[in-house]
């Protein structure tokens, strides 16, 4: 059986390898799922929270071990990967009982009528899952899913197999056969599990991708949830602390060496405090320790392979061409490595200011005044995430304005315990997280009877 071979981006070596799942294997895998869906399903909320609360314990025990494969597969420094698998575990019975909550029955009454809204399972799910957090992506998406009574058939990056199968491993260990499935591959296997029957797809990945599957899902009219990335905008007011604005700039920008759907991908600055933002964002960013993943005290790891860096390195290379200027960073090394990236006087002209890059570049972009810089933030098809740096009222003000599913005042956008994960125009289409997001994953079925005269 051909074999789908994990390598290091930091060096090259070999990682390890699993299983390339045949193409025409998935619509059995898809038919075994449907299977076990319905007993699945009849353990309702707090029985499927049962069968899953052991996998915490797992994930935690797991997270050295596990998260030292996640940093040698894709390159994150090993104190995020091992936190991104301890995070998940601990989170974990949490989530459970949030979405045991979420998934159970909820009663609605006026004077005449009482309804209750059931939250149903859809059937089999499809999760294609990302690279950049092989870990807690999956569980994103296959969490809520298999809460919901779903089955699921998972396929992760091609790029991370290692880790999407040691998430599958981890969190199915107790679950009955056929309700948590993988399938390892590329393009051939993702396409043949759109195309299969299954009653939702959820995916997060690019825009062109995303494109692709909700084509192929317009056939089945099957559900989707897609995250599309970003091309995330951070607006610096005239009153904002320029150190804490650099300083945020420069980890948003080259945390996971840019590899993030929220990374900070274009800074506005009005132009009498421009040199000085940029003078600080250079300083933050030759603080940052560049090197393989599993050194001690690195920040920025190599980038997931070289085509992607290839990429990076094209679009700054054509932003210098059409006058930007490159004041830090942007030399390729050995492996997939690329040192972060301060790119100054970029306009909107240019490929790097309007389509994503992820990857360790911070582009700054002098504008006149905060009604530029608002025009200039709204100014793409994306709407994922922005951020504003200012006073408080001043930058909330600002923040009305922008075209973003999530706004961050003078730090990431990262909401409250219970709030969504959602992105608008071009970078969302249904969402993550919170009740509302949980409920994306089942079918909302009303039941309503006559409230007799003598009970009104």
């Amino acid at each position: 059986m051909a074999e789908l071979i994990s390598y290091n981006p930091a060096d090259g070596a070999p990682v390890g390898a699993v299983p390339i799942t045949p193409a025409e294997a998935v619509p059995a895998i898809v038919a075994r799922a449907r299977a076990a869906q319905p007993a699945w399903a009849a353990l309702g909320p707090a029985g499927r929270r049962d069968a899953l609360k052991g996998a915490a314990a797992r994930m935690i025990e797991a997270a050295e071990s596990a998260g030292r494969q996640l940093t040698l597969e894709m390159g994150k420094p090993l104190a995020e990967g091992v936190g991104e698998i301890r995070w998940t575990g601990r989170a974990l019975l949490d989530e459970l009982d949030e979405m045991v909550e979420a998934f159970t029955p909820e009663r609605v009454a006026d004077r005449h009528t009482r309804s209750t809204l059931h939250y149903d399972p859809l059937g089999v799910c499809a999760a294609i899952t990302p690279w950049n957090f092989p870990f807690s992506m999956p569980h994103w998406m296959v969490l809520p899913a298999l809460m919901a009574g779903n089955t699921v058939v998972l396929k992760p990056s091609e790029e991370t197999p290692l880790t999407g199968q040691a998430y599958a491993d981890l969190l199915g260990a107790d679950l009955p056969d056929g309700v948590l499935q993988v399938v390892h591959g590329a393009d051939a296997q993702g396409k043949a599990l759109v195309a299969a029957d299954v009653d939702l797809v959820a995916f997060t990945g690019s825009r062109a991708v995303g494109r692709q599957i909700m084509a192929a899902a317009a056939g089945r009219l099957t559900r989707l949830i897609l995250e599309l990335g970003g091309k995330d905008p951070l607006v610096v007011l005239a009153d904002a602390d320029l150190e804490a604005a650099a300083r945020f700039a420069a980890r948003n920008s080259f945390r996971n060496a840019g590899q993030v759907c929220v990374s900070t991908e274009r800074i506005y600055v009005p132009e009498p405090l421009a040199d000085r933002f940029v003078d600080l964002l250079v300083a933050e960013t030759g603080k940052l320790k560049v090197g393989p993943g599993t050194e001690d005290g690195v920040r920025v790891g190599p980038m997931v392979n070289a085509r992607q860096r290839a990429h990076v390195l094209a679009q700054l290379e054509a932003a210098e061409a059409a006058g930007a200027v490159r004041r830090c960073g942007g030399e390729p090394g050995d492996g997939a490595f690329l040192a972060p990236a301060v790119l100054d006087r970029v306009d909107h002209s240019m490929d790097i200011a309007r389509e994503e890059t992820f990857g360790p570049v911070a582009c700054v972009i002098r504008v006149a005044d905060e009604d530029e810089a608002v025009r200039l933030a709204n100014d793409t098809p994306y709407g994922l995430g922005a951020i504003v740096f200012g006073d408080e009222a001043r930058a909330e003000a600002v923040a009305d304005r922008l075209r973003a599913g999530m706004i961050g005042i003078n730090r990431g956008v990262g909401g409250a315990q219970g709030t969504p994960w959602v992105g608008a125009r071009q970078s969302g289409f249904g969402y993550h997280k919170g009740t509302a997001g949980h409920r994306q994953f089942a079918q909302v079925r009303v039941v309503s009877r006559a409230i007799p005269r003598g009970e009104r």
